[in-house]
């Protein structure tokens, strides 16, 4: 059986990124997977929440979201 044709979510930007009400873009830090006990706790505490994405890269991401704007 054929699958309908139509829009599809990126599913692997869907994992990575959120979109606020506002329309914004927001994203988790790089770095705290793993090796945390090299980094000093300060940088680790910097690297906690979220952080918006750069306005260039906004664009992109919202095009592989479809139905989240």
């Amino acid at each position: 059986m054929r699958r309908p044709k139509g829009i599809k979510t990126k599913k692997s930007v869907a994992k990575r990124f959120k979109i606020t009400a506002t329309g914004k873009v927001l994203r988790s830090s790089a770095g705290r997977r793993h090796l945390c006990q090299g980094k000093s706790a300060k940088r680790r505490r910097s690297l906690r929440g979220s952080k918006l994405v750069h306005s260039t890269d906004e664009y992109r991401i919202k095009q592989s979201l479809p139905f989240s704007h």
